[in-house]
């Protein structure tokens, strides 16, 4: 069901919908209905936030690799959302949510892992990856999630003459969403706090305070950790490979700890790829400013919404801003703050 948002003098609800594609960088407003007092407003489902107007292309959800071989990363300070999963050999990758904006220089792109379908899947997302295992292309297919690969001639590919494959892959994604159609979004990412409302968690009596924070490093495996700062009034990463003033600053930074399983191949070089399951229950620590929030995810199915309850069991919503998800696996992975 496509959501509205309606803003008025006492509401403003969330939105997430889609109508024709185009290819401008910035969406365009929708017009005032003539005669009408109140003002539609398109509130992104990615980020909370309102739009200059619904954007005339799909949530696109592109694969960046994260290691020195791929860097710089060009384009992460353009997405609205990113989330750092495991991929083989105890390194990550990076999914860059884009749809308020569409930038025509983003990478490098790398390919897909069966892991999408549930990072994706909540706002209709598709995918945008140089490949994929067929294994992957199956499951990814019969989940119903659209992809623009490389492989199967997408367009807006080019090459970065000064990086060599598989790690010089760029995407100009205002050229890839002419050939794109837009779906309908579900529903909003995750529960956004409501304007005007103050973030939860809770002020029950039950609900653990908040921990202080302007330090956390993120470990994923035994040579790969991610490592962040508070800079102000965002979390940005000390350890990163964007290009320089092209990184992404998180207004909140949250940690999810998921079963990691076997994705039932091998990666070229003979590792075992991991599938990290976004379906379920399990600990999660919320950062935003300089308080680190102790709270329980839980996600039914791979299609819906992310959702955080506090240690006394009550919602808890995120403040509207841009997020950065680390999915770090249960039991391996590790958070310390500071």
């Amino acid at each position: 069901m496509k959501l509205r948002g309606l803003v008025s003098l006492v509401a403003l609800a969330l939105l997430a919908g889609g109508c024709s594609s185009s290819s401008d960088d910035e969406p365009k407003a929708d017009p005032a209905k003539k005669g009408s007092s109140e003002k539609l407003v398109e509130i992104s489902p990615v980020t909370g936030l309102p739009l200059k107007g619904r954007p005339d292309n799909p949530v696109f959800v592109v694969k960046i690799e994260n290691t020195a071989n791929g860097s710089p990363q060009y384009g992460l300070n353009r997405a609205d959302m990113v989330v750092e999963e495991l991929v083989e050999g105890g390194l990550t990758r990076l999914a860059a949510f884009y749809y308020s904006t569409l930038p025509k220089n983003v990478g490098h792109v790398r390919s897909m892992r069966a892991t999408d379908i549930g990072i994706a899947s909540p706002v209709a997302g598709q995918i945008v990856a140089s490949g994929g295992a067929p294994k992957t292309y199956r499951i990814v297919k019969k989940a119903g999630v659209k992809v623009f690969s490389e492989d199967h001639g997408a367009p807006g590919f080019s090459s970065d003459p000064a990086k060599s494959r598989p790690y010089n892959r760029m995407i100009n994604l205002q050229r890839l969403n002419r050939k794109a159609k837009v779906r309908d979004i579900p529903g909003p990412y995750l529960s956004w706090t409501p304007p005007g409302a103050k973030p939860s968690p809770s002020a029950s009596a039950s609900a653990a305070p908040p921990k202080k924070a302007t330090k956390a490093a993120v470990k994923f495996s035994g040579g790969t950790r991610t490592t962040w700062r508070l800079a102000g009034k965002t979390w940005q990463r000390t350890n990163g490979h964007a290009a320089r003033g092209q990184d992404f600053a998180a207004d909140t930074l949250i940690v999810m700890f998921c079963k990691v399983g076997d994705a039932g191949y091998r990666d070229p070089a003979g590792n075992p790829v991991p599938e990290t399951i976004i379906k379920g229950t399990g600990r999660a620590v919320i950062l935003h400013g300089n308080e680190a929030t102790e709270t329980t995810w839980h996600k039914s199915s791979l299609d819906s919404q992310v959702r955080f309850t506090g240690k006394d069991g009550e919602p808890v919503t995120i403040t509207p801003g841009h997020v950065w998800f680390e999915m770090v696996p249960k039991g391996a992975g590790k958070l310390a703050l500071g």
